[in-house]
């Protein structure tokens, strides 16, 4: 189980992107990864169809979660989410400023 979903800001730990801040496009669940605008993009090369034309197409690639890690909107600093019960349902929670996590942007 992931507490990372679709439409958070997240900050890469370890590769190449090091440091850098992205939203998350989608995640994939059973593979464990998930893909983040800016970040692991590879250059594809594609042949012309009927649909599309030829070219050089920048492609982002999914990248394992365990080196993502959320960035809180309020304090602009990565952190780890909690999970506490509220009422109904489940809330996301900051666990460095105690503030609640926005709800993701289904994509």
């Amino acid at each position: 189980m992931t507490r990372l979903a679709a439409g958070d800001t997240v900050m890469v730990l370890s590769g190449k992107y090091k440091g850098k801040r992205g939203k998350i496009k989608l995640v994939r669940r059973r593979q464990g990864t998930a893909e983040v605008e800016g970040v692991n993009v590879v250059k594809r090369h594609s042949k012309a169809t009927q649909k599309t034309k030829a070219g050089i197409i920048d492609k982002e690639l999914p990248m394992p979660l365990s080196r993502l890690m959320y960035v809180c909107p309020k304090c602009n600093r990565p952190s780890k989410l909690a999970r506490i019960v509220k009422g109904e349902g489940k809330e996301r929670l900051c666990r460095r400023c105690n503030e609640p996590a926005d709800r993701p942007v289904k994509a």
